[in-house]
């Protein structure tokens, strides 16, 4: 069977490029097709043959493929798959788009319905002049993305909450696989049988959406001390609001976030996400996890036995759930096992079960 991968873009590192590892494990000599290829900030990609599109050439376009929305689908539609048997999109964006031919089978493992087109239309475009300057945009783009959402042959969702998002937007139905998690995986027996922890931990962009200012307001009034790790667009308003007990790390690589999960003693997961790798990642390493009650937490966490899920997006009730976790003496071996369920050795089984099942049909 020949096999073709696509992928918005691939210019970064992220849960979704662990998805696409995991893809290139189970098929390693399928090409991947893309919109722009970043060799310098996709690393991850170098034993990949990458076959970008004509938008590899415009400018700016390999760093800043925002500037270029409404010629994403031009470039996902100008590809071809004619020689291949089985075609796997993954995508938040345009992937899905391709065009193949009906014995080509297309599967999209879908990380999202379009966010700035649909469930973050408001948030993406909260500034009234912004709006109106993109509305011909936006329309065009919403247009082509109920054409285009009817190609591929069948969804899989990467949690509940995307599952309701593509039969809300797209009005399909989809199988539910969730992403690989491999931080975690190889834990020694020396990090299995940490001492208490230290200090609450976030791991995240800071972006507003993510809502790290609920964690650092709560570890203020309770005096918790809160390492925070990552960076982003809203980093210089967090850093004027932290208090003395906060302390922000920047980005790390995987061995130095590895030593920062181990000595924590909690993960703190305020924002609604798609799935949240992150909490997984905290799971595997015996951490538990304190996160707000919607979207892939839902799926993640089991409230009281793996953390802990508070109902609204406040200091006060994020408090409350820090207050509650510090009484429960959670079991790190029932946390790791928890976590092994999102395995990559799952998330291949499950994957080449789907597949078989879809071309059975």
């Amino acid at each position: 069977m020949k096999v073709a991968l696509v992928y918005d873009r691939v210019n970064k590192w992220g849960g979704a490029e662990r998805v696409m590892l995991a893809l290139h494990q189970l098929f390693p000599d399928a090409p991947l097709f893309t919109s722009v290829y970043n060799p310098e900030t996709a690393g991850w990609a170098d034993d990949i043959k990458v076959i970008p599109s004509f938008l590899q050439h415009a400018p700016f376009a390999k760093k800043a493929h925002e500037l270029y929305p409404v010629l994403m689908p031009i470039a996902f539609e100008s590809f071809s798959f004619d020689e291949f048997d089985l075609v796997i999109s993954v995508t938040s964006e345009a992937a899905k788009g391709i065009i193949t031919k009906p014995q080509t089978r297309h599967i999209c493992y879908c990380l999202t319905p379009t966010r700035y087109l649909w469930s973050g239309y408001k948030e993406y475009f909260s500034q009234k002049f912004i709006k109106i300057l993109s509305y011909p945009a936006v329309s065009y783009l919403r247009s082509w993305d109920k054409v285009s959402c009817t190609r591929p042959d069948a969804y899989i969702a990467i949690s509940n909450e995307v599952k309701e998002r593509i039969k809300k937007y797209y009005h399909s139905d989809s199988e539910i696989i969730h992403p690989p998690v491999s931080l975690f995986e190889g834990v020694s027996e020396v990090e299995k049988n940490k001492k208490e922890g230290e200090y609450y931990l976030v791991v995240s962009r800071l972006v507003p959406y993510k809502r790290v200012d609920l964690a650092i307001k709560a570890c203020n009034k309770m005096r918790k001390k809160l390492i925070i790790i990552g960076k982003g667009s809203e980093e210089k308003y967090l850093r004027s609001i932290a208090g003395p007990t906060i302390t922000f790390i920047g980005y790390v690589s995987d061995d130095v976030l590895r030593q920062y999960y181990v000595s924590a003693k909690a993960l703190l997961f305020p924002g609604l996400e798609d799935f949240g790798i992150t909490m997984v990642e905290a799971l595997g390493f015996g951490i538990p996890v304190i996160a707000y009650n919607k979207g892939g937490a839902k799926d993640i966490i089991q409230n009281k036995k793996t953390g802990i899920l508070f109902d609204r997006q406040s200091r006060e009730s994020l408090s409350e759930a820090i207050l509650l976790s510090e009484k429960i003496k959670f079991s790190s071996i029932e946390l790791q096992k928890h976590a092994y369920t999102f395995s990559q050795e799952i998330f291949k089984r499950r994957m080449t079960e789907y597949i078989a099942n879809v071309f059975a049909k």
